[in-house]
This record gives C-alpha cells, sequence and structure tokens, in this order.
C-alpha cells in the first residue's frame, strides 16, 4: 500500500467518522522568527471528523498510462469524532505569492492545491491557484520529468485520488514554494476537478506532504527536499507541536526544534522504512507492562504522521488490545482504567484514558482504530492526533531518524512522572503530570 500520491494523510488515513461533515474555515498565520534558516508557522486546531480516502488511480495522458495506482485500506470500524481534529498553517505559492491553508501532513509526499481551472464548487469554495499570475509558474508535462514544461499540444499527465465518497483529479505545475521567510522551487498537483462530496466539506485548501521522498510522485515534489537541495535552512529538519486544548498554540518548525516545546530529553529512533517517517515498536505497554503484542522476538512498524486524526493499527492486535483494556461501555470503569503505552526506542511512551478512550453522553469506548496495510509496507501502526499531542517529535531528514520527548504542556511536570519512562534508565526516569504519583 502505496499512501504516495498528492493527497493521503488529512484526508485519507485521517480515520475519522461517518464521512462528510461540515466544517468552518479557521484562519492561520506564520511567526517570523530570527534565525536564517528557521520558520515557525502558528497552526490552527479544528475540531472535526474528516475523511477517508480509498484509493488512488493510474496516472493518464492521452495516450500513455503512468504506473502509480496505490491501493488503500479501509477503517473497519465505526467510531466517534472525540479526538478527530486537524491542524492549518499558511503557505504562499507563486510570484508574485498566493497564500493557501493546508494541513502539514508527515504522511504524505506531495503539495496539492485547488487550481483556477477548477470549475467544480468543490473548488470554488476554496482559494484557487492561478498559474497565469504567477510569472515563475511552470506547466510540468510528466512526473519523472519534473522540469520538462507541455509541449504546446503536447502530452501531460492527469493524477486521479480516489475517496470513499468522491475523487479529484489534476496535473503538475512547478513554482516557487514558500513558508514564511523560507523559499524554495519545486513541483505540486494542481486539482483541475474535485468531486462535490468531501471537498466542498472541508476547511483547508490543500495538503502539504512532508514524508519522505519515496511517496512523492516524482523527483522534486517531495518540498522538503526541495529546501535542502536549495541550502534554505539552517538545519535539515522539522518538529511539530500540537496544543493539548483549543486554546494552546500549535506550531511547526522549519530548520530547527525549540527545546521549550519539550519537557523531557529527546530521544531518536532511526527510520526503519524509508517513506513513511516510520519507526520500530517493540511493544504495547498496559500500566507498564509489555503486553508482548507483537511477537515473539519481533518488532511493530508504526507511521507518525501528522495529518492523521486518530490512533490506528492491524485489527488483530487492536482487538486483542480492546479486549486487554476491558473499557465498560457505560463509563462505569473509566476512572480506574490503566495508562497505554508504547514502547519505542527503550522507552514508553504513554497515553492516558482520556487520550485513548471517546467519552460521551452515550458512553466510553476504546478510539482505536482497526487499519490492515498489507506488505511490504505494513502491518502499520498510526501515531495520530492524540499521540502528537502528548509528545513533541522531531524529523531529522539528513539523518533520517525521529525524535520523541513529552510535550511541555501546561500541566506537564519536567520532574513528575508516568507518561514517559526511560527504560535504559536503572531507576526508570519519568516524566509526566503535574500531580501524578512518582
Amino acid at each position: 500500500m502505496r499512501l504516495a500520491n498528492a493527497l493521503r494523510g488529512a484526508l485519507g488515513l485521517a480515520l475519522a467518522c461517518q464521512g462528510t461533515v461540515g466544517h468552518v474555515l479557521a484562519a492561520a498565520s506564520s511567526d517570523d522568527t530570527t534565525a536564517p534558516g528557521t520558520h515557525t508557522v502558528t497552526l490552527v486546531r479544528h475540531r472535526a471528523p474528516s475523511f477517508v480516502q480509498t484509493g488512488t488511480q493510474t496516472s493518464l495522458s492521452l495516450r500513455r498510462s503512468r504506473a502509480a495506482a496505490r491501493r488503500r485500506a479501509r477503517r473497519k470500524a465505526a467510531c466517534k469524532a472525540a479526538h478527530a481534529s486537524e491542524y492549518y498553517g499558511k503557505v504562499s505559492i507563486g510570484n508574485p505569492p498566493q497564500d493557501f491553508v493546508v494541513v502539514f501532513d508527515t504522511g504524505s509526499g506531495n503539495l496539492l492545491l485547488p487550481s483556477k481551472q477548477c470549475a467544480d464548487e468543490a473548488c470554488k469554495s476554496h482559494k484557487r491557484f492561478d498559474a497565469s499570475l504567477s510569472t515563475s509558474a511552470v506547466d510540468v508535462a510528466f512526473a519523472d520529468s519534473p522540469d520538462k514544461a507541455v509541449d504546446k499540444g503536447g502530452d501531460r499527465d492527469v493524477v486521479t485520488i480516489t475517496f470513499g465518497t468522491g475523487e479529484i483529479s489534476g496535473v503538475f505545475i512547478k513554482d516557487t514554494i514558500c513558508i514564511g521567510t523560507i523559499c524554495t522551487h519545486g513541483d505540486f498537483v494542481a486539482a483541475t476537478e474535485e468531486s462535490d462530496e468531501p471537498f466542498s466539506l472541508v476547511p483547508f485548501d490543500g495538503i502539504f506532504g512532508l514524508s519522505l521522498p519515496q511517496m512523492s510522485e516524482g523527483p522534486h515534489f517531495n518540498i522538503f527536499d526541495c529546501m535542502i537541495r536549495d541550502k534554505v535552512l539552517k538545519e535539515n529538519m522539522f518538529a511539530v507541536f500540537f496544543g493539548a486544548s483549543d486554546t494552546e498554540e500549535s506550531e511547526i518548525s522549519f530548520g530547527e526544534y525549540k527545546k521549550s516545546r519539550m519537557a523531557s530529553d529527546l530521544f531518536w529512533v532511526p527510520v526503519s522504512n524509508p517513506g513513511y517517517w516510520q519507526v520500530e515498536m517493540q511493544d504495547i505497554a498496559v500500566s507498564n507492562v509489555r503486553m508482548n503484542l507483537c511477537g515473539d522476538g519481533k518488532a511493530c512498524q508504526v507511521a507518525v504522521d501528522t495529518g492523521t486524526s486518530l490512533m490506528a493499527g492491524p485489527t488483530d492486535i487492536i482487538n486483542s488490545l480492546i479486549d486487554k483494556l476491558a473499557v465498560k461501555s457505560d463509563c462505569s470503569n473509566y476512572k480506574k482504567l490503566p495508562d497505554l503505552g508504547f514502547v519505542v526506542g527503550d522507552h514508553i511512551l504513554n497515553l492516558k484514558p482520556e487520550d485513548y478512550v471517546d467519552k460521551g453522553d452515550d458512553g466510553c469506548s476504546v478510539a482505536l482504530m482497526t487499519l490492515d496495510i498489507p506488505p511490504p509496507k505494513g502491518p502499520l501502526f498510526i501515531f495520530g492526533d492524540p499521540f502528537l499531542r502528548k509528545y513533541y517529535t522531531v524529523y531529522d531528514r539528513e539523518n533520517l531518524k525521529v525524535g520523541f520527548a513529552l510535550a511541555k504542556h501546561p500541566d506537564v511536570d519536567r520532574k513528575r512522572q508516568t507518561m514517559l519512562i526511560d527504560l535504559g534508565d536503572s531507576v526508570h526516569r519519568q516524566h509526566g503530570h503535574k500531580g501524578d504519583p512518582l
């Protein structure tokens, strides 16, 4: 399963519920930073379920097809939307710049925006890129020839991306792409057709893919790698902080990570299978006791995905975990539920019941979705927003590793514990919430 095409995480593996819902467009801003080669984008959090991408079709030109079919797994469990959130920020495209609100998605590899050529209502309800207004825009013919302009009357690729309730089609454009003061040039997908559902209902204009280049449409489509190529970053990394509440600021930082956002030391885990920001997970723990759910001597695989609203994993393991957690549907044992931990890089990264249980007027249920991704990419777990609100993550492109630290929220005390446990320390250094017992 290669979730590599123009749109994936926020619109696809968001794993939110019930197809389509209404949204309110949120504004987003950028905060300038003083260090050259760094920039932090303030993200706006919006609570709302998203929708599931079910597949991407082959890219087609007028006279030839291009093998780009990607199968998607379907979500196999009903869910509530209590944990579903999306985070948006601003980017600028072209000269003079045209601004767009996008989801920064580590689970997809391309930039996707609606184009002025799209007359569908779903496009017209969002900001559309107008190539005719940009002096630097170039229509690109084929994904594997990212610098080749379309010949007059010549062929060009058209990529089609399908969803459970709709689809989009688009062409390739090369232009200047800026995140605040950091600018590069690269290729992106400009949508020429979008079905009304679900695209007219989403609050963001597009998706800014931040996966590794194996998931991009072709050379020069991975915009972060374009930044590295153009040497515009202080360090070849970015970092993500998601606020724990609607009022707490969220941000993505390019070219650096911020210790001020961390309530623990940062530890690093190597990428195990490039494409996703994918790492090994040794096991899953309940009340800090390992459950041996990955199998004897085996490691599970997990993708750290900023475009996914919930948490997900293989059906057999998720069902086993649900049985072990034993959440009562009437919430009668909610206050007694254990911490749920993921063993990564010789650390246990714990979540509280409030992070993994949907609790509402109609009762309680485990907010873990089943997702069966076939080999070679799967089986695969997904660390989505509930995990990313608890842990600050750093994505090091140069050294192909992911950094994890306990996120510094107002209720987190570096000297207290139970959330992040260092298994390599004989005294189990732990960090957690204020008021948690030692």
